[in-house]
């Protein structure tokens, strides 16, 4: 019963006074900066508060950048905060690209920083190695793996036979395999802080500690200054880096800018050194199935992990200054504690020396938190690490100092975004409860398409209790439930519910039904999730200040609809919107779900402040229904008594008209999917009775509902791109066949005009691409979801941004972007069609590939030629018999 006396003795230690007092040998917080009685300057250019990793790398990063006017305050001492108690782990296994990339570049600038500042920081790659204990853990290792070797960073699957050797302790007993990254380090966190503060500080920033920041001052939507406890500085820009008081000194500006950020307890031991002192070089060991980490500390070990039932704090406003060591709470740890025994038995004797419990900060999504705030200019927030702050910190710190000196980053952080939240996930009990679910979701395994459980039901159609009834499943996008697809009566809804796999999902079926519905009858999706804006103007400046602001021409006749980009200064997506010309003077704007906040600012900061011109949010106002498939004319022809034929009824075209009893819907010959049919567009007081008439009468036309897995089959199958998946702010029009969207050849002006007509002119550099897999087993095989490596005559030229099974072609379906680099110089080259067509392709799923078949243009033709093709000879055999 070695367990139980190690308890027991832990137990002991908690009730000893002399335990009590012993403290972490760790090296002692000095600072770089001057003690208090200095004086703060009257003014800067930028303001940074907190002075943690976060800070102390983006003051060094902007310095770097050329930016000499900064001011860095801390209210304790640096690197006293959560930056004090990190475990010093740096690693770069991380499953979203972005985040890979941070962690890459914070590993290679810490690994040169003492060389650059004469500041040791204990850096020392050591590797890591993450355990599996099922197939389905080292399926998600695997495909981690396949990321990590297109980036360059060296990585292996490995057996549980080369764990042992890698690392002796570790029991291997229950292993099926591992990942082993050699890069991976370790550091100590608060002198990587000090030595980024002293290379900023060598470079002009100036730090005061000891120094609270009170509240931000803002003039005109923009900010002005920052008052303090130690007077006020005036200042063009304000960088939120406060950590766990990120959310509280948000609030407490003139203008109150939303972060969504809330503290939970981590828990982590030290011990004393082995009988045989284990190597510093010795591999750090992440246990997900376990729920631990385990790495080398000074001869002994450190521990810790996400259980299962996490402890939050603070709720109720900000806490002490500088963070102490929290109460410790052996009963909480001791699953954890258990796990570690499990993995590592020969510690059972060794002697605990300290349980550190200190506040992490946690996000509702597990993502960092960066960027520029929506509602006030120059604010900017670097906050919500997730317990990687050391890994993510280097990273995040140069992609926000890119941002607010060139006015972007170098990399496409839009899954990191302020602006993909909103208000509403702001509320303390939203929070409160959600980080209780993500901090065990960092160890628990996300297979594909997986749901958050909690803050659900927050923002609902006015149909979401009719849809639920019958047996509508429900995933979220920005706060909105929007159906995945319908479980027909008599299926298991329990067993679909808990259906998770990288395989063949058990939804297959539904799915595919959904689709042939669409395709052949009609289909009921309601898309009442989507963002909607009415722009108007009392005389042209709507018009004039659209046609700046958007790449496609806006000046055409009222009633029609124009698909267009929302371009930034290189060409890029800044949204993808469909807009539909009310009256000469109004405009109706329809994006994605989570453009919401990005595209309202984006256009609050860029329209004119002229009194005659106006925008507003009717998202709430409509619920928004599309009509999808052949059949879908004559239901809305019954119900409206209108013509609905081309001749009468366009293409892109909108109209106001009745349906049943109720007046006023927008009526738009468009679906998303490429599928004939219409988007209804609903006053929401009407909408139960359009639904309702809208079913009845197509039930004689075979009508269902249907959800948004079908319609993305759909759109993926006729090469339909989806910003926020498949555009982003580094894709042009050029580079995913979109030229015929835009103005280029009718002489207007607009954002992004001078980058494409440069591409146009030169070539582009990337070009989006459809493959279609043609050696996988859809029922044996692993399936690509997205971020699959796509390899070119066994070269890596990108990766996969959407897939879905094709259940019209009986064939996955991928969508991704295909470069071209020099074989020997790996210089950037132009892509042409002929690159695109003379090469052979494979997808790499979890380390294995696929053959595939790459095209620029959809499969509709040959679709239908096919269908054709196949329903004659059956034809034909019947008629034989």
């Amino acid at each position: 019963m070695m367990f139980l006396r190690l308890l027991s003795d832990v137990r002991w230690r908690a009730a000893n006074p002399r335990w009590r007092r012993m403290t972490c040998s760790r090296r002692s917080t000095s600072s770089t900066a001057e003690p208090h009685p200095i004086s703060l300057p009257a003014q800067a250019q930028v303001v940074i508060c907190g002075g943690g990793i976060v800070g102390t790398s983006v003051a060094y990063h902007l310095s770097k950048l050329g930016w000499k006017d900064i001011v860095l305050l801390e209210q304790g001492r640096l690197a006293a905060g959560t930056t004090r108690f990190c475990a010093g782990i740096v690693s770069t296994a991380r499953p979203v690209s972005i985040e890979l990339k941070m962690a890459d570049y914070s590993n290679k600038l810490y690994q040169q920083l003492e060389q650059e500042t004469g500041i040791k920081t204990g850096t020392r790659s050591t590797g890591s190695i993450s355990l599996a204990q099922t197939q389905d853990r080292l399926i998600s290792l695997k495909r981690i793996a396949s990321s990590l070797n297109v980036m360059g960073i060296p990585c292996e699957i490995i057996t549980p036979k080369q764990v042992a050797q890698l690392h002796p302790l570790i029991n291997i007993h229950d292993l099926v395999g591992a990942m082993y990254v050699p890069g991976d380090a370790l550091v100590s966190s608060a002198d990587v802080s000090l030595a980024l503060a002293t290379a900023a500080s060598r470079n002009g920033v100036q730090i005061h500690e000891r120094t609270s920041v009170s509240h931000v001052l803002v003039q005109k939507g923009r900010v002005t200054g920052v008052e303090t406890d130690r007077g006020q500085i005036s200042c063009q820009y304000f960088v939120n880096c406060a950590g766990q008081w990120a959310y509280e000194l948000g609030l407490s500006g003139e203008e109150q800018v939303s972060i969504p950020v809330h503290a939970c307890e981590h828990f982590y031991l030290l011990t004393y050194p082995l009988k045989e002192p284990l190597a510093s070089s010795i591999p750090t060991i992440v246990d997900p199935d376990g729920r631990i980490y385990i790495r080398s500390w000074q001869g002994g070990i450190l521990s810790g992990g996400f259980e299962k039932n996490p402890k939050p704090l603070f709720t109720e406003g900000r806490n002490q200054l500088e963070i102490q060591n929290l109460q410790e709470d052996w009963d909480h740890f001791e699953p954890l504690l258990s796990a570690l025994l499990r993995r590592m038995p020969g510690l059972e004797a060794l002697q605990i020396m300290q349980l550190v419990n200190c506040p992490e900060t946690f996000t509702p999504d597990m993502r960092c938190i960066m960027g520029e705030s929506p509602t006030v200019q120059g604010y900017f927030v670097l906050a919500g690490m997730n317990s990687a702050g050391i890994s993510y910190g280097g990273g995040a710190g140069k992609y926000l100092a890119e941002w607010m000196v060139n006015g972007y980053p170098s990399e496409n952080v839009w899954p990191l975004d302020l602006k993909r939240f909103g208000t509403l996930q702001s509320s303390r009990t939203f929070l409160r409860h959600r980080v209780m679910e993500v901090m065990p979701l960092i160890c628990d395994l996300k297979v594909p398409r997986w749901d958050f459980q909690t803050g659900r039901q927050l923002r609902t159609s006015p149909l979401y209790d009719r849809l639920d009834a019958q047996g509508a499943r429900w995933m979220e996008k920005h706060g909105f439930e929007r159906v995945k697809y319908f479980v027909p009566p008599g299926k298991d809804l329990l067993d679909l519910d808990q259906s998770k796999t990288f395989y063949k999902p058990d939804w297959f079926d539904i799915v595919g039904s959904e689709v042939k519905c669409c395709k052949e009858a009609v289909c009921v999706i309601d898309m009442s999730s989507f963002t909607k804006f009415e722009i108007s103007s009392t005389g042209d400046q709507a018009l004039e200040s659209l046609q700046y602001l958007f790449s496609n021409d806006l000046d055409v006749p009222v009633g029609h609809v124009v698909h267009t980009g929302m371009l930034n200064e290189k060409g890029g997506y800044e949204n993808d919107c469909s807009i539909a010309r009310l009256n000469k003077r109004s405009f109706f704007m329809i994006s994605p779900t989570d453009q919401q906040v990005h595209c309202w600012a984006w256009l609050k900061n860029r329209l004119p402040s002229n009194s005659s011109l106006t925008m507003e949010d009717v998202t709430w106002k409509y619920t928004a229904l599309n009509l999808i498939g052949p059949r879908a004319v004559d239901v809305l022809s019954e119900l409206s008594y209108a013509p609905i034929t081309p001749e009468h009824f366009p293409s892109l075209f909108c109209k106001e008209m009745s349906v049943g009893y109720a007046n006023g819907i927008r009526v738009m010959s468009i679906t998303h999917t490429g599928e004939p049919g219409f988007m209804l567009y609903i006053p929401i007081e009407y909408a139960l009775h359009v639904y309702n008439e809208v079913m009845n009468m197509g039930q004689k036309y075979g009508i269902r509902n249907a959800g948004y897995y079908a319609l993305r089959s759909l759109r993926i199958e006729k090469f339909f791109a989806f910003w926020g998946q498949d555009l982003d702010a580094f894709t042009t029009p050029m580079e995913c066949g979109r030229e015929f969207q835009v103005k280029l050849e009718k002489g207007m002006e607009f954002i992004g005009q001078e980058a494409l007509l440069e591409q146009k002119q030169n070539g582009v550099y990337k070009r989006f691409t459809m493959f279609i897999l043609e050696d996988h087993d859809t029922d044996m095989d692993l399936w690509p979801w997205w971020g699959e490596p796509i390899f070119r005559n066994g070269r890596y030229v990108g990766k996969t941004t959407s897939s879905a099974y094709s259940y019209t072609v009986e064939r996955h379906v991928c969508l991704g972007f295909v470069q071209h680099f020099d074989e020997k110089t790996g210089e950037e080259l132009v892509v042409t069609t002929d690159f695109i067509n003379q090469g052979e392709y494979e997808i790499d799923i979890a380390g294995q590939r696929f053959q595939a078949k790459a095209k620029l243009y959809p499969f509709s033709s040959l679709f239908t030629h096919r269908r054709r093709k196949d329903e004659m000879e059956l034809s034909d055999l019947t008629g034989k018999r």
